[in-house]
């Protein structure tokens, strides 16, 4: 895994030597490596190992993505500020299957790092809305799904709030004792 700054430091170089193969009358040959330079400027701001742990997970293939983003060693220094909320996002996507608590603490980084599309920022928070539910904490849940519906602007995640809505409202529903009294006073009451 290169560190960030070396991506600048190859682009720096390519536009460099692009720019002298203009000077040399070789333009075809400077048109390329400017396109060659935009490569690793994409690679920049999109990581190619989140790029291929992200077409893991679209194949439901989790131990695949778990061994491309575990590639990634020290993330501060790989990664710029979005990319750790993405690596972040994805690691608490494969523990929420077995530990919540791990979950949370990923999906919490990934919010304060920051997502850049408003649908994986949507998703972060239902799932931290449905970890809070799960653990009792109606209020936090409540607000971590109505900020997931704002978020939502394309009704991807609709049906999926829908059911946290459902869910919360059933558990919400105090139960009701039918049959046979059990305290002993109302017992009294009903042999008068």
């Amino acid at each position: 895994m290169f560190n960030k700054n070396i991506k600048l430091v190859i682009v720096a170089l390519i536009v460099a030597y692009a720019i002298y193969q203009f000077t040399d009358g070789y333009i075809g040959n400077g048109i390329m490596y400017i396109l060659l330079s935009t490569i690793f400027i994409f690679l920049y701001f999109k990581n190619e190992i989140i790029l291929l742990a992200f077409l893991r997970l679209r194949k439901q293939d989790f131990p695949g993505a778990k061994k491309w983003l575990d590639k990634i060693k020290n993330p501060k220094a790989a990664l710029v500020r979005k990319q750790q909320g993405y690596l972040n996002y994805l690691n608490g996507i494969m523990v929420s299957q077995t530990n919540m608590n791990e979950a949370e603490k990923y999906f919490k980084n990934a919010i304060n790092l920051g997502l850049s599309m408003d649908h994986d920022l949507a998703m972060a928070k239902l799932n931290l809305a449905g970890i809070a539910f799960s653990k009792r904490r109606k209020q936090e849940a409540q607000k971590l799904l109505a900020e997931a519906q704002k978020l939502d602007k394309r009704d991807m995640l609709a049906d999926q709030i829908k059911m946290m809505k459902q869910q919360m409202k059933k558990a919400s529903i105090p139960k009701q004792q039918y049959g046979q009294p059990t305290s002993s006073r109302q017992n009294r009451r009903s042999r008068r």
